[in-house]
Parts: C-alpha cells; sequence; structure tokens
C-alpha cells in the first residue's frame, strides 16, 4: 500500500475515532456519570467525621463535563490513528476480507486485546473503592495485562499463518486461539489480584460501574469499526453498483 494510502487511511481513521468518541463520550456521559456521582456521595458520607485539606483544583462539574470529553476525544483519535495504521498491515494479510471486514476484525481484535482481557484481571474501580496506596501498582500492572494481551494476540496471528499450511485455516486458527487463551491464562494465575471494596459498598453500584465502563469501551469500537469500514471501503473501492461488486478482490489488491 503506497504512502499516499496510508496517509489517507490514518486520517480517516482518527475522522472514525472522533465519530466514535462522541458516541462513547455520551454512553460514558449518561450510563456512568450516575454512578460516579453515587460513588462519590458514599465517599463523602464515609469521610464525614473526618477533615479534608484544602479545596478541590478540579470542580466536579468541570470534571463530568470538560474533562470527560476531553479524555474520551483524545482517547478516540488516538485509538483510531493507531487502529488505522494496524488495518494498513492487515488487510490483505489475514485473510480475504474486504476493507469492512477487516475494519470489523481490527476493532473487535482491540476491544478484546486492548480493554475486555485486562479489564478482567484488573477491573474499573469507582471513587471510594481501591487503597490509595496501591494505585500506582495497580496502575502499573494494568498497562502490564494490557501489553502482554497485545503482545500474545500478534504472536497468535503470526502462529496461526504459519500452522495454516499444515492443519488447514479453522484448525490453525483454533490452536493459536487456544495458545492464546492459555498463555492469557497464565498471566491471571501469576499476577497480583486486588480485592480492596469495602463490605459497606454497594455490589449493585460496583457492578453497574463497571459495566458503564465496558460499555463505553464497547461502544468506541464498534462504532469505529463501522465507521472506519465505509470510509475505507469508499476510498479503496470507489467504484460503485455492479462493477465494483464483481471485482471487489482486483480493486484491494491494486492497493497492496
Amino acid at each position: 500500500m503506497n504512502s499516499v494510502s496510508v496517509r489517507a487511511l490514518l486520517v480517516r481513521g482518527m475522522l472514525a475515532g472522533l465519530a466514535a468518541g462522541v458516541l462513547a463520550l455520551a454512553v460514558a456521559y449518561f450510563l456512568g456519570e450516575s454512578r460516579v456521582d453515587a460513588a462519590i456521595a458514599l465517599e463523602e458520607a464515609h469521610a464525614h467525621s473526618h477533615e479534608h485539606g484544602g479545596e478541590e483544583l478540579v470542580s466536579r462539574t468541570m470534571q463530568a463535563t470538560g474533562g470527560l470529553a476531553t479524555g474520551v476525544l483524545v482517547f478516540g483519535v488516538a485509538a483510531g490513528g493507531i487502529a488505522a495504521l494496524v488495518f494498513c498491515y492487515a488487510l490483505g494479510r489475514i485473510g480475504a476480507f474486504g476493507p469492512r471486514a477487516t475494519a470489523a476484525l481490527v476493532a473487535g481484535a482491540a476491544l478484546l486485546t486492548v480493554y475486555v482481557v485486562p479489564f478482567l484481571k484488573y477491573p474499573a474501580n469507582p471513587p471510594a473503592v481501591g487503597n490509595p496506596d496501591t494505585i500506582g501498582q495497580r496502575t502499573g500492572l494494568f498497562f502490564l495485562m494490557v501489553a502482554l494481551s497485545v503482545l500474545l494476540a500478534v504472536a497468535a496471528v503470526i502462529t496461526g499463518k504459519r500452522l495454516a499450511p499444515r492443519l488447514g485455516a479453522w484448525n490453525a486458527t483454533i490452536a493459536a486461539a487456544g495458545g492464546y487463551v492459555v498463555l492469557v491464562g497464565l498471566a491471571y494465575a501469576f499476577l497480583p489480584s486486588f480485592n480492596e471494596v469495602g463490605a459497606d459498598f454497594p455490589a449493585t453500584l460496583l457492578w453497574e460501574f463497571r459495566l458503564s465502563t465496558l460499555a463505553v469501551q464497547a461502544t468506541l469500537w464498534t462504532a469505529f469499526g463501522l465507521i472506519f469500514g465505509v470510509l475505507t471501503e469508499r476510498l479503496l473501492l470507489p467504484r460503485t453498483g455492479s462493477a465494483a461488486a464483481s471485482a471487489p478482490t482486483a480493486t484491494v489488491g491494486a492497493v497492496n
């Protein structure tokens, strides 16, 4: 794929990430912020008898609006750009998939490896949950789990491609995926775990908060896959009608 196509796909990936970020922002605001407010209320009630030093640097209103929007949209643009570069490499190399299918696979793999797998080991915690003394360790381990998940996923793809000539595409895919699951399971077993949820913290609120964070990521990556797939197909398969439908493989091959 030439540099012009890569640059055009990178721009489209960032735009798709921005659009997906807007949708994820709506989910985060309407679904997640109420749970955050409830957790903060519990935290303040629990600490009511203790003195608080100093004023808060950023108001809760700013955190729930400008701060939330900045974080989600910047993440969407950055993630979209990185995913677009992964798409450039993956197109035509992971099977006979067109642009839309490749975009969907990249988005699904990103959701699984970058968020779901680390989330199952180190789920997000609302305010009032977690020991402040371990927040640095928990953050570091979460990003370590992200790195391990991504590296193991890349290794699984490479292994699957190498096994395909001997085992066939289906068996090679099953073997590679099984190896990924086993190695992730070992990482789960050997990395330290944290159980810092207080006995008085409502289990329902914790569950709803964690589901809302998962919903934000699922919305972002699903929307990105759908939007980016449309944009890439229009770029790489510019012809419409029966001519484009009859020869998609040749057109994709011409830009690789």
